[in-house]
C-alpha cells in the first residue's frame, strides 16, 4: 500500500523558510526538504546532486537511502540527452516507467531490484546556471506533470545550500 500524497500547503512553505534559518545546515534544509516533498509528492528514494560545472559530474549530498546510495558518490553527466535536458535546458525530466530509467541512467538495474519504476529529476537552478539536482524515485507511474511543478517549487528551496558548495561562492574564486 502507497501512502497518498496531498497538494503542496502554504504550511509547507512555511517550514521550508523557518528552515532555512536554523542552524546546523545543510542537513536541517535538506531533510525538511524531503519531509516536505514525502508528503506532496511521495518518494521510495530521495537524493540531492551538487553539479560540477567544470567536470560535468554530479555529486551526492543528500539520500535517504544511506546503504544502497551513499552520499559522496559522484556520475560523469557529459554529452546525454538527460544532461542536456536537466543541466542545460533546466528541465525537469519525469520517466514514468522501469524502460525509461534503464534509457537514462546506468544505475538502472540497482533501482529495479529496489522496485523503483519511475523518476522525477528537478532541476535546480541559481542565476540562470543549474547547480544541483533534487531526484525521487517511486513505484512505475507514480510521478505526473502536476509533480513537476511541485518539485520546480521545493527543489528552489535548495539553492542556497547548493550555492555555498560552490568555489565561487565559497571564496575559492572570483566569479566571471
Amino acid at each position: 500500500m502507497q501512502t497518498p500524497t496531498r497538494p503542496l500547503q502554504l504550511s509547507d512553505l512555511q517550514r521550508l523558510a523557518r528552515a532555512m534559518r536554523e542552524p546546523a545546515q545543510p542537513a536541517t534544509l535538506f531533510d525538511a526538504v524531503a519531509a516536505v516533498a514525502a508528503v506532496t509528492i511521495g518518494f521510495r528514494l530521495f537524493t540531492i546532486m551538487a553539479y560540477d560545472a567544470r567536470n560535468q559530474e554530479v555529486e551526492r549530498v543528500f539520500t535517504n537511502m544511506p546503504d544502497v546510495y551513499p552520499t559522496g558518490g559522484r556520475k560523469k553527466k557529459r554529452g546525454t540527452a538527460w544532461a542536456t535536458q536537466i543541466l542545460h535546458e533546466l528541465r525537469p525530466f519525469r520517466g514514468e516507467t522501469a524502460h525509461d530509467i534503464r534509457n537514462a541512467f546506468d544505475d538502472h538495474a540497482t533501482m529495479a531490484n529496489m522496485g523503483l519504476g519511475s523518476i522525477l529529476n528537478i532541476p535546480i537552478a541559481y542565476d540562470g546556471e543549474c547547480i544541483g539536482t533534487m531526484n525521487l524515485t517511486h513505484i512505475e507511474h507514480w510521478y505526473t506533470r502536476e509533480h513537476e511543478d511541485a518539485g520546480v517549487l521545493l527543489g528552489s528551496f535548495l539553492a542556497p545550500a547548493l550555492v555555498s558548495r560552490m568555489p565561487s561562492y565559497a571564496g575559492e574564486e572570483p566569479r566571471p
